[in-house]
């Protein structure tokens, strides 16, 4: 259900918020769901079911104007993007089945080793790349077997969190791209095409059983697409053979961080 709520001074930092987010998402090609999250249930308090709604809702801006930008500068790799969302799709069904046969601490526990489990193959990786054993591979390479494989099994696993967490799924696709060696610039673009397309599938069901606070989403989408036009182009303009390491490296820790907590938690 969508509705406007009242307007409150403190919405005033929402466009602000709204920049970083979008900025720093279409960087990464997270899509800012995963950001946009906490900043609503920490800060201003939605609860959560509403906050995960108005989140997706909020994310959509910057994956179409992320996407967009980063299509210009020739960021996104299609047929690998085309993969994903295929694989995508089925495991949205699959993950939406899977929520009827667990309870929501079984669900939880399992979000957090999915975190862990995508988190330990990225810092192996990252040790491999630091020593040089491994390549970036450029947007002209092929489609080979194991591609298709990892494409798939990430593809399936981003739809499947989609469907069971109401989210767009992005760690298991930026975690699937990132091993495949494929450079950060593509990694987000294309990233953020998949993504694009899990979000309208997730926001399609929290229509009907959640709650969009489209006051909230405004304003946070006024600040969110200057943010998602910016990013590419700032991305383009850095010199990506200095940030290819670190990247991986920094997203693994996250994940890995993130997996700890919420088992713990």
């Amino acid at each position: 259900m969508i509705f406007q709520s009242s307007f409150e001074y403190t919405y005033l930092w929402l466009p602000l918020i709204g920049l970083v987010i979008g900025l720093i998402s279409s960087m990464v090609g997270s899509g800012g769901g995963f950001l946009f999250l906490p900043v609503l249930i920490l800060i201003f308090k939605l609860p959560a079911q509403m906050a995960v709604a108005t989140s997706l809702a909020a994310t959509l801006p910057v994956c179409i104007v992320g996407s967009f930008s980063h299509y210009r500068h020739d960021n996104i790799n299609f047929r690998m993007g085309l993969l994903f969302i295929i694989t995508g799709i089925m495991g949205a069904i699959t993950g939406a089945w899977i929520t009827t046969l667990i309870t929501p601490r079984q669900l939880k526990t399992g979000f957090g080793i999915y975190s862990l489990l995508i988190a330990v193959p990225l810092l192996i990786n990252y040790k491999k790349f630091k020593k040089n054993k491994i390549k970036i591979i450029s947007s002209t390479s092929g489609m080979s077997l194991n591609k298709i494989s990892k494409g798939s099994f990430y593809g399936i696993l981003s739809g499947i969190i989609t469907g069971s967490f109401g989210t767009s799924g992005a760690a298991p696709v930026l975690a699937g791209l990132l091993s495949m060696q494929m450079p950060v610039r593509l990694v987000a673009g294309t990233s953020l095409l998949i993504i694009l397309i899990n979000t309208i599938s997730a926001l399609g069901a929290h229509f009907i059983v959640g709650e969009i606070d489209l006051t909230m989403v405004s304003f946070l989408a006024s600040g969110s697409v200057f943010g998602a036009f910016a990013g590419p182009k700032l991305l383009s303009g850095i010199k990506t053979t200095n940030v290819e390491g670190p990247a991986r490296m920094w997203y693994a820790i996250v994940m890995l961080i993130l997996g700890i907590i919420i088992l713990i938690t």
